[in-house]
C-alpha cells in the first residue's frame, strides 16, 4: 500500500504539485483535475491495487491532493453502521456547542497557511 501526499498551487493559469514527505513526485498542468489525472498515474506507476484519492483547496490557490493505493479489496470493515437514532443524537448534542464556538470568519490568505507551501520557494 502506498500513501502519496501532495502540494499543489496555482500561479496564473497552471496547477503544480510536489510531493511531500521526501518524495520526488512533481506534476503541473492546466487544471486541478488534468493535475489529479497525471498525479494519479504516477503513484500507479509505483505502486499497483486500487485507487482512492481526494483533493481540498485550502486556498483559491493552493490545495492538498493525496492519493493511496492498497492492494486488494478497501471497502467495509464487516462492522455493523450505527443505528440513526444514535447518530442524531450525538449530532444534536454536538449542535448547541457548535453555536457556542462561533467565530466570524476572515478572508484567508495564502500567508495564513504558514510553511505548509514553503516547498514551492
Amino acid at each position: 500500500m502506498g500513501v502519496y501526499t501532495f502540494v499543489c498551487r496555482s500561479s496564473g493559469s497552471e496547477w503544480s504539485a510536489k510531493q511531500t514527505s521526501g518524495g520526488d513526485i512533481e506534476a503541473s498542468a492546466s487544471s486541478t483535475f488534468d493535475l489529479q489525472r497525471k498525479l494519479v498515474q504516477a503513484a500507479l506507476s509505483r505502486d499497483s491495487g486500487v485507487v482512492s484519492s481526494s483533493f481540498s483547496l485550502v486556498t483559491p490557490s493552493s490545495g492538498v491532493f493525496q492519493v493511496i493505493v492498497a492492494s486488494g479489496f478497501v471497502g467495509g470493515s464487516g462492522a455493523a453502521p450505527a443505528p440513526a437514532s444514535s447518530v442524531i443524537g450525538e449530532a444534536a448534542a454536538v449542535a448547541p456547542k457548535a453555536e457556542e464556538n462561533k467565530e466570524e470568519i476572515l478572508e484567508e490568505s495564502d500567508d495564513d497557511v504558514g510553511g505548509l507551501f514553503d516547498i514551492f520557494e
